[in-house]
């Protein structure tokens, strides 16, 4: 008996206990001994019928993936307890393989007593439900634990849509030729290869400058009575669009769809591309994909069809999730789904009212631009039309506030509501002249105040979404001068902004809620808004002109801003947050027929989802700690 006591007190979270209860804990340990590399427990299916303390030798620990590949080992030595966490949030079955060392003995306690441990003493319980919400931050182990149901669900296609890279897709050869090439003998050249598609090489014969394909053909040459003896230059078409062979096959599709490119070049990882890709062909391959319905909205015809598309997307939503695909891809899909939209209304809306007087560019900004949007949506979007003389100027203004009052009405009818906050395009104030736009950055980074960077904080999340990308990229250019200039105060109520909420985790570290109807709630988009305001003040700080929170992370990792822990912990976080939002609103509208909205009852979540929710709060909290480490100059 004294030497299990003595034990017991070097062993956490045992050694929390009070004196009495660790003499009634000894007693009830039962001595067990286990055969050298026996496997004592099976990932998923041993029911544990306690938690094993262990007095010497050790477990060898891992997790097995399908093909019984073993990931993230760990030993369990002397001193250390296995099972706590699959007992209690793991339905008691073991999470983790066990495989028995030489010699290894240990003392057995029931699960009831462990259960009784937990229940009478709040730190004893927290030690093993916080490991655990610090280990599901770690995406391997979450995928681990949770790998999501194996089987196809409507517009979901086979997994390796989300994890084939573009080196195992089948691929056309490249066929090119010179710029000067006949385009009589191009075309014989693509009939006798049975190819749609041609890429055309510059005067030196090194780089592809552009390509051909049979509608081009059809449109520039027979159409329009072309001349087919000139040079194929003549009728090229521009920009070609390539990816890396190690990109994803979602990632190639989402591309493809956003630069409306119906040819991808694969590019070889030692130069040069290993072949290219028909959008079709690829789209081909993906059966039941969420691609396939962005295919069928770019084929709509009519507001109601879009109306009803986009309906449809919060089932897509929901399958994606319960499939255990990431909530960056679903974000991605949503977003896709909506330019697609937007670009399909904007291309109507120039098409009745006529060619614009002036090159613009139409621009999405805030949750949009972020490329990070919700079911909870509504139109966050500007124009910016490059200067013209004045006698033009009233012309052109009239033209463009017509223009996006049209692109703003059909938007709202099809779902995508004003916003209230009143920015969009058809607003006078967000539709102006490029320098116009220059003046208004200037005001916000040298004239702000607390107001105007909160309220204009998501003009600083902007992204192309239709016409010239040179007008936005002079708008960048602009804004990378001005960011290297002194914006102490500029960056002080930036950093502020993102100090404004904090986690809501009491002193007894319980979760805060507020009452909204009959139920106490959290709000998930506030929790949400430290993350994306902190990575955007050190984003703007370090001229990072990528919009998207996750890739913004990214980006400050390689310049050092952020550690790897640092960069891991607030990505899991930040994404594990917006699935939890995303499947709220999901089951809203489809299984509640409720409009979504952003609130949680913590009381709905699992045990695994509170720790993990909590654990979140805490790497907020770190990341708020080293906004004021980082801006404590400014902010004093």
């Amino acid at each position: 008996m004294i030497n299990r006591l003595a034990f017991l007190r070097t062993v956490a979270p045992f050694n929390l206990l009070p004196p009495e209860v660790l003499e009634e804990v000894a007693a009830l340990l039962q001595e067990v001994t286990h055969p050298r590399e026996a496997v004592i427990y099976h990932q998923g299916e041993t029911k544990l019928r306690g938690v094993d303390l262990i007095i010497e030798g050790g477990y060898d620990t891992y997790f097995v993936d399908g093909q019984q590949v073993r990931h993230l080992p760990e030993v369990y030595g002397p001193g250390t307890c296995y099972g706590g966490v699959s007992v209690l949030l793991n339905k008691k079955r073991s999470l983790r393989t066990v495989q028995a060392r030489a010699g290894t003995r240990v003392y057995f306690l029931h699960r009831n007593d462990f259960r009784g441990l937990c229940l009478g003493y709040e730190a004893f319980f927290q030690h093993f439900t916080t490991r655990y919400g610090r280990l599901m931050l770690d995406e391997e182990y979450a995928q681990l634990v949770h790998p999501g149901p194996q089987t196809p669900q409507n517009f979901i296609a086979a997994d390796e849509l989300y994890s084939r890279r573009m080196a195992a897709v089948e691929l056309r050869e490249v066929l090119a030729c010179p710029g000067s090439t006949p385009t009589h003998e191009v075309a014989r050249r693509m009939a006798k290869a049975r190819s749609s598609c041609y890429f055309v090489l510059d005067d030196d014969g090194q780089q592809i400058v552009g390509y051909v394909t049979d509608i081009t053909l059809r449109d520039k040459v027979v159409a329009s009575l072309g001349d087919a003896r000139l040079p194929i230059s003549t009728y090229l078409d521009a920009p070609t669009r390539s990816v890396s062979s190690e990109a994803f096959v979602y990632e190639a599709l989402l591309l493809m769809f956003r630069t409306k490119t119906r040819y991808l070049l694969v590019e070889a990882p030692s130069g040069g591309y290993l072949g290219f890709i028909s959008r079709n062909k690829l789209l081909a391959e993906q059966a039941q994909s969420p691609f396939l319905f962005i295919q069928g909205v770019k084929q709509a015809v009519s507001l109601r069809e879009l109306r009803r598309n986009w309906q449809k997307v919060p089932d897509i939503v929901f399958q994606l999730l319960d499939r255990g695909v990431k909530p960056e891809i679903v974000n991605q899909v949503i977003t896709t789904v909506a330019d697609t939209i937007a670009l399909k209304v904007i291309e109507d809306v120039i098409r009745e009212l006529g060619a614009p007087p002036a090159r613009f560019v139409f621009i999405v900004l805030g949750s949009e631009g972020r490329q990070e949007q919700t079911l909870l949506t509504d139109q966050d979007n500007a124009i910016i039309y490059e200067d013209k003389a004045n006698e033009h100027r009233e012309e052109v203004r009239d033209y463009f506030l017509r223009f996006s009052t049209e692109v703003s009405d059909r938007l709202n009818s099809i779902g995508f509501s004003f916003c209230e906050g009143g920015f969009m395009a058809k607003n006078p104030k967000w539709t102006h002249s490029l320098s116009h736009w220059k003046r208004n950055y200037l005001e916000w980074l040298h004239e702000s105040n607390p107001e105007n960077v909160m309220r204009f904080a998501a003009f600083f999340d902007i992204r192309f979404l239709y016409g010239e990308a040179g007008i936005l990229d002079e708008l960048h250019d602009f804004l990378d001068t001005e960011l290297q200039k002194p914006l102490d105060r500029f960056l002080h109520y930036m950093a502020t902004n993102a100090l404004q909420y904090e986690p809501p985790l009491t002193f007894f570290n319980n979760i805060r809620t507020f009452a909204v109807g009959d139920q106490q709630v959290v709000n998930l988009k506030k929790i949400m808004s430290p993350i994306v305001d902190a990575v955007r003040v050190f984003a703007l700080k370090n001229r990072v002109f990528v919009t998207n929170t996750g890739q913004r992370l990214a980006a400050l990792r390689q310049l050092g801003v952020f550690t790897e822990k640092e960069y891991q912990e607030l990505l899991q976080s930040y994404y594990y947050l917006m699935g939890m939002r995303l499947k709220k609103q999901a089951t809203q509208m489809m299984h509640d027929k409720l409009p979504p909205d952003n609130y949680l009852d913590p009381k709905n979540l699992t045990k695994v989802e509170r720790v993990t929710l909590k654990e979140i709060f805490k790497v907020i909290s770190d990341l708020q700690l080293k906004i004021k480490v980082n801006f404590a100059k400014m902010l004093s």
